[in-house]
């Protein structure tokens, strides 16, 4: 058998990196920037005032109070938008909109909070120094400024930064298109009867949910029949629309492996020194990465967090590491299979003294959904360990919840 590194090792140095693309804002959300963007000019692009309120000379209203007003005459108006060049002389005022331009000559404002709110002439009843309550041009970003560098995740706030510097496009590493299919006689859609001896499929919608997990786009292509010849069709019929395929089933060691028929010469098929997930098959069909992950479902979750989730962060160009690595207190004494190295489910809680504390799943089996659907990390015990006694700190991966 070879290790988990080895075959980790093998799976990164194969895969290939995504090329950058060209896309229109909101089809780029979710993608890795490929690109440094600059701010052509400076954030914001002028002096404008942060309240809805009016634009004064400070000196006109630094006696101001609740008891001795000052009163202005408003000789204007200026709105969020405008492209007009408007100024007052002190003695005067302009009633002014949040966002809209300063005029030249104002150096403060007052907020309409401050005020009785006339439109004719203006009672104030506070003072405001120089610069109050204004934006100043390029306090936000100046002009050249770098404001997003090569590798940030576009989510909302970077789309936005990108919209405010004037990007209609950008260039961007795809999300990795990730086809899923099932193998098996045996499967039915959920929503239908199975009969007697068959199942419904759970591990092509849970693995296309983990592909999302992973920022890649899942696509959900259903169950397939265990005839070799089906196989291998439907995979080349994939071709055109993945970066990369995942199977699940028929890779192990019996008479009906389909998957495995199917594909032996093209990609690779070997046993792993893993539990659960020991029958593993990788290889580059047409250039297209393909993960055949064992039909357990446990089995096959695990398979994907531990080879196929790391390979599509590598596509993108991200450091391939497992999810939420970190260490926890065991709870209870757990054993392992010596010269594998085992990944248990587990439950994360808060230990006595506050440190954080992991308790082994209850059922361990690869076939045994409900103790995965109710799991918040995977345990990892070495290869060397065959018994982690309670109160030891192990390994954790969170998983996504």
């Amino acid at each position: 058998m070879r290790t988990v590194d080895e075959h980790l090792a093998e799976i990164l140095g194969a895969v290939p990196l995504l090329a950058p693309i060209d896309l229109a804002l909101l089809e780029a959300e979710g993608a890795l920037l490929a690109e440094p963007v600059s701010a052509p000019i400076p954030l914001p692009p002028f002096d404008n005032s942060a309240m809805d309120g009016y634009a004064v000379v400070s000196t006109d209203v630094a006696s101001a109070s609740e008891d001795s007003p000052v009163t202005l005459p408003v000789v204007g108006d200026v709105a969020a938008g405008d492209t007009g060049v408007s100024a007052i002389r002190p003695g005067l005022c302009l009633r002014i909109m949040t966002g809209a331009p300063m005029p030249a000559g104002a150096d403060a404002v007052i907020p309409v909070e401050w005020t009785d709110g006339g439109t004719v002439s203006v009672r104030i009843t506070r003072p405001a120094p120089p610069g109050h309550y204004i934006r100043r041009a390029g306090e936000d970003v100046q002009a050249g400024q770098v404001v997003l560098e090569p590798g940030v995740r576009l989510r909302a706030p970077q789309l936005g930064m990108l919209a405010a510097v004037g990007r209609a496009r950008v260039s961007v590493r795809p999300r990795p298109r990730v086809v899923v299919l099932s193998t098996g006689d045996e499967l039915r859609e959920p929503g239908s009867e199975p009969a007697f001896g068959q199942i419904w499929d759970s591990n092509s919608f849970m693995l296309t949910g983990a592909v999302n997990e992973s920022e890649g786009v899942g696509i959900r292509a259903g169950a397939l029949t265990d005839a070799p010849e089906k196989v291998r069709e439907a995979l080349e019929d994939q071709l055109i629309r993945a970066d990369a395929i995942i199977t699940t089933g028929g890779v192990s060691m019996g008479a009906r492996d389909a998957v495995k028929e199917a594909l032996t010469g093209t990609l690779t098929f070997t046993k792993v020194a893993m539990r659960p997930g020991k029958p593993q098959g990788f290889g580059l069909l047409h250039g297209i990465p393909i993960f055949t992950l064992p039909g357990n479902p446990v089995s096959a979750y695990v398979s994907f967090q531990v080879f196929v989730r790391p390979a599509l962060l590598a596509m993108q160009g991200l450091p391939p590491e497992p999810p939420g690595a970190g260490t926890a207190v065991l709870t209870e004494e757990v054993r392992s299979p010596a010269g594998l190295r085992h990944y248990l489910r587990g439950r994360l809680s808060s230990g006595e003294d506050g440190d954080l504390a992991v308790t082994p799943a209850g059922a361990q089996g690869s076939h045994q959904m409900g103790a995965l659907a109710a799991a918040d990390a995977l345990i990892v015990v070495p290869e060397e360990r065959d018994i982690v006694p309670a109160g030891e700190r192990v390994e954790i991966w969170r998983l996504p919840r």
